[in-house]
């Protein structure tokens, strides 16, 4: 039989059965895990499995059927291999922060770099809303004005007060919505107030490194309304790539990929030391963001750095 995947636990999956509103605990068949190629998990929530009951709770996974999208990050455990975030997602919700963490517009703009390829859409919310002071609040609306420039939406939120909640769900109704962040940044208690009786578990930020703990250890999907559903995944602390080549990284900056069309070397331009190239005239110029730019670049330098051969393909 066909089911969702919506837990993902490592080792064991829970998979629902629409048909019958049945859940089983199912773990993978020999050949699947044979079968991984260059990924830590062949299965991620969001998923459409065919599934074998062995008995009324357990089940074997015996094929994944084919996705519409995925997100795919390089393991944290091991460098050589990626590992599946989530599966057949309608819309990316990037929850961040002005404060508490500290913010990095860099990771804004490497987790894109999973989404773009995907041509999966993105939302970026800025969370905690009500700690802002009027220089983050200048900041929010210089970042908002870039990203929603580009083509990409961008939202301010309060769990505190409530500020910007009803306008998430809005924007989140009648969607998968896959919500990832790095670690501290409140997606837990976005959830809880989104989703009552969620009881996600929330930590506070560490006094020592100013960093986020993760609270959410594992995926799993809920559904907080009819035919909308949230992907909850665990916090990232750093998004690095094995696979990834440099015009992979130039094709998805979505801004400098229009103006490649006016490089000399057109698409196959890296925007570094090319003579004539549209995207380095129009940083100089002020014409692209200098911080876009210079995430743009940072991402070379991780690629140049990596030996061609560990690079990830075939996922």
């Amino acid at each position: 039989m066909k089911g969702l995947v919506i837990k993902s636990t490592g080792s064991w999956y829970e998979i629902y059965i629409a048909d019958e509103d049945k859940t089983f605990q199912a773990r993978l068949a020999g050949k699947l895990k044979l079968n991984k190629s260059q990924l830590t998990n062949p299965i991620a929530v969001g998923d459409y499995v065919i599934i074998e009951p062995e008995n009324n709770i357990n089940a074997i996974i015996h094929s994944v059927e084919n996705r519409k999208n995925y997100i795919v990050r390089q393991s944290p455990k091991n460098r050589h291999q990626m590992h599946l975030i989530a599966a057949n997602i309608d819309l990316a919700v990037l929850v961040t922060t002005l404060k508490e963490p500290k913010f990095k517009q860099g990771f804004i703009d490497r987790f894109i770099i999973t989404t773009e390829p995907q041509n999966i859409p993105l939302l970026i919310v800025f969370n905690k809303a009500d700690l802002y002071e009027k220089a983050e609040m200048y900041e929010f609306e210089k970042i908002k004005e870039i990203y929603e420039a580009i083509g990409y939406k961008v939202h301010k939120v309060s769990c505190y007060n409530n500020q910007g909640i009803e306008e998430l769900l809005d924007l989140m109704k009648s969607k998968v919505n896959l919500l990832s962040g790095q670690s501290g940044v409140g997606k837990s208690s976005i959830i809880n107030i989104i989703s009552p009786g969620t009881n996600k578990k929330t930590s506070e930020i560490s006094d020592h490194s100013g960093k986020g703990t993760h609270t959410t250890t594992f995926a799993e999907m809920t559904n907080i309304d009819k035919n909308t559903y949230i992907i909850d995944t665990p916090g990232i602390k750093t998004l690095t790539f094995n696979n990834l080549e440099i015009l992979d990284v130039a094709h998805n900056f979505k801004e400098f990929f229009i103006l490649s069309q006016h490089c000399r070397f057109g698409s196959n331009c890296t925007h570094r030391d090319e003579p004539e190239c549209a995207v380095r005239t129009s940083s100089e110029k002020g014409l692209i963001t200098f911080y876009r730019y210079q995430s743009y670049l940072s991402l070379l330098e991780e690629i140049d750095s990596q030996n061609h051969w560990e690079r990830n393909k075939d996922l």
